[in-house]
């Protein structure tokens, strides 16, 4: 029996939820919420629900649950668990991270001066996460007598992480223990005892302040040493490379950004101001002996220049210099700085590319790739003085590797690729990068990946997959997981659609506030041209989205239903306006520039019309499978329940309905490397069982 049948069969009902109507206002429209009251986290009668939900999906997916647990053998199976990553050198250790066979979480380890020499396990994610429902370091850093380790870790999903301290000469903690920080956003002074952090407001769980903690004092004389104001920025906290500086970052979501430097020899010093905020004026900062390097994209620079300055008067503009001049079709992602090499990362018609300048020479040369769909990144590369550059490469059908470049013989070296057991041979498969000219005019990149055999003659069934928001680009890169589409003749696809960074900040630009639309229809635009042109069936064309990809997923099946067999939505973001209504809620205040201020009428309005839970209709919609997590910081568990109790009263159809709250895990869900499979195989298994494809494999 399929899911499909089982409601049939079974007589199954479908979880109830009550009515309770709230009225609200907003510029004299008002809209009736009957299911606001979901937000109550610690109300049982919610709890009830969220488990009635749960209890219901296992009922409908009762048929496929052994098939259910092969996916997850299988994907698992192709997963080395005795595994380590390539080892990165920073200062006089070698650091890597390892997973033993059985082992959720990795264990962090380094050797020093030679990868011949003992091993020194710093942390053992598996010892320490045991026992726990989640678990999370949330990265770490090494003072620079290469003596203590401060590290952070989260055990609820929340992103709060508490700071402890190493020793890594005994092996002891210190007793300091700092709450309620960000994690990763550590940096140490140079006196091997004062580290600065960042701390969250538990209301709206953004950073906002930074503090500077005394190893050894009590957490209570902490020093406060800057407090953002502006909730709508964003913060980070690091050293930078040349160890010089420590820097506080702002970031106000692709408006303005600012930077704090202090000197990392004087920690009791004042922070000053690099270049004051400056509505349009987004800049990043990166020092390099006596100046430093600024990626910018002041003059309508639309795609970012690079400049440089001189230490000292840095906020005088008149003093930069071109380094790289803004290029209307390349847009600068970021640059790595060697002492006799500058790396720059560029995006290029979608892709990746990599260009390495001689700082002395001022001569230049481009890594070569060579397949049609790929992804590139610059890798760890801590060490100033090295000529080898660190990178990644990855594509549809290349498992992720690791090289070391020569930046001045010109010649790569393979460390490590991606280990993929069960026989995986990269030659059955094949990958395609088409453009497709949506509705108007503009050409969205697609890319496509599918078994060499699978038929590709409208027959087929496919999968779609996009993001398209906070210009973060969707590269395309390699996934053992989705192997266990492939092997059973899906194609995969990847629309790189406006929202996303992939062709320029441009694309961004007009795929976020008043042009959120385009996100939308580029996405639809495109699954009609893949049916089109034979890339799969027109009954069996799927869709995958999560978070800001939700709201995508939301959108599309209310604007266009009938286009998908299934959908799943994975932690969307689906209230939009409501939820930016109340600054309350984390990720509200801070993303204004991304999708508008409801307070603004013109904003409420246009939000208004594409948020996919106010404008549910009573239609037909297609299958839909909905996952969230009852801790999630980012998006509330109470968006997708909502959405659920009232697409069930609304939908006019007989198609599944589904959705799967996790009662321990928040936005990332399960935290193990194992256990996250678990819910990516019930997704697979509710996709491939609507695909109607018999044979399991």
């Amino acid at each position: 029996m399929s899911i499909g049948q089982t409601m049939k069969n079974t007589g199954l009902t479908t979880p109830a939820v009550h009515v309770k109507p709230k009225e609200i206002t907003t510029h004299g429209h008002t809209r009736v919420d009957n299911y606001y009251w979901l937000n109550e986290r610690e109300n049982p009668e919610v709890i009830d629900y969220l488990n009635a939900e749960n209890t219901y999906l296992d009922a409908v997916m009762a048929p496929v649950k052994s098939f259910q647990e092969e996916l997850f053998q299988e994907m698992k199976g192709r997963i080395k668990e005795n595994d380590e990553s390539v080892p990165v050198k920073d200062g006089n250790y070698f650091y890597y991270a390892k997973y033993i066979e059985g082992g959720e979480y990795p264990i962090y380890c380094r050797k020093k001066d030679s990868l011949t020499a003992p091993e020194e396990v710093l942390l053992d994610g598996n010892k320490l996460g045991k026992g726990k429902a989640y678990f999370n370091i949330g990265g770490y850093e090494i003072s620079d007598n290469e003596e203590i380790m401060a590290y952070g870790v989260d055990t609820v999903s929340r992103r709060n992480y508490t700071i402890r301290f190493k020793d890594l000469k005994t092996g002891k903690l210190f007793k300091d223990q700092i709450k309620n920080t960000e994690g990763g956003s550590y940096a140490w002074a140079a006196d091997n005892k004062t580290l600065f952090y960042i701390v969250r407001d538990q209301q709206t769980l953004l950073g906002y302040q930074v503090w500077r903690h005394v190893l050894g004092t009590d957490v209570k004389t902490d020093v406060l040493i800057y407090e953002e104001k502006d909730n709508q920025y964003y913060m980070g906290l690091y050293r930078m490379k040349s160890k010089k500086y420590i820097a506080i970052g702002c970031d106000h979501n692709g408006i303005s950004s600012e930077y704090r430097l202090l000197e990392a020899s004087n920690p009791t010093g004042e922070f000053k101001v690099f270049s004051p905020r400056e509505r349009g004026h987004e800049y990043n900062i990166e020092h390099f002996q006596d100046k430093f390097y600024v990626r910018t994209n002041i003059d309508n620079a639309i795609n970012f220049k690079l400049m440089e300055v001189k230490e000292g008067n840095t906020a005088d503009k008149s003093t930069w210099k071109v380094v790289i001049g803004h290029r209307k079709e390349v847009y600068l992602e970021g640059i790595e700085v060697f002492k006799n090499h500058l790396v720059v990362q560029e995006k290029n018609q979608g892709l990746t590319q990599i260009r390495i300048i001689n700082q002395t020479t001022k001569t230049e040369h481009y890594l070569n790739f060579g397949e049609p769909a790929y992804d590139a990144n610059i890798g760890a590369n801590p060490d100033f003085e090295t000529t080898i550059l660190r990178y990644g490469y990855t594509s549809l059908t290349t498992p992720s590797s690791t090289f070391d470049y020569n930046m001045d013989t010109q010649t790569k070296e393979l460390k490590k690729q991606q280990t993929v057991l069960g026989g995986f041979d990269k030659n059955n498969y094949a990958s395609e990068r088409v453009f497709v000219t949506v509705r108007d005019g503009a050409k969205v990149p697609v890319s496509i990946a599918y078994r060499k055999d699978t038929k590709l003659d409208g027959t087929a069934p496919l999968l779609q997959y996009a993001y398209g928001s906070y210009g973060s680009s969707t590269d395309a890169t390699f996934s053992s997981v989705r192997l266990s589409l492939l092997d059973r003749g899906f194609v995969y696809a990847i629309a790189h659609i406006r929202g996303g960074q992939e062709m320029g900040r441009e694309w961004y630009d007009n795929g976020k506030m008043f042009k959120k639309i385009n996100t939308f229809h580029d996405f639809i635009d495109c699954s009609e041209f893949l049916i089109k042109n034979k890339y799969c069936s027109s009954d069996k064309l799927f869709a995958l989205g999560g978070s800001a990809g939700g709201l995508l997923m939301g959108a599309i099946v209310n604007i266009k239903p009938e286009l998908y067999k299934g959908v799943v939505a994975a932690v969307p973001f689906v209230d939009v306006v409501t939820t930016m209504l109340d600054e309350t809620i984390p990720l509200t205040t801070g993303e204004f520039e991304e999708w508008g201020n409801p307070k603004n009428k013109d904003s409420y309005e246009y939000m208004l019309s594409y948020s996919p839970y106010d404008n549910v209709e009573k239609k037909a919609y297609p299958n839909m499978l909905i996952t969230t997590g009852l801790h999630d910081s980012q998006v509330q568990y109470f968006e997708p329940a909502k959405w659920v109790a009232k697409l069930r009263t609304m939908k006019t159809d007989n198609n599944l309905l589904l959705m799967h709250t996790n009662m321990e895990a928040g936005h990332g869900g399960a935290s193990g490397r194992f256990a996250s499979l678990k819910e990516v195989a019930m997704e697979y298994a509710f996709i491939i069982d609507l695909a109607e494809i018999i044979t399991h494999k």
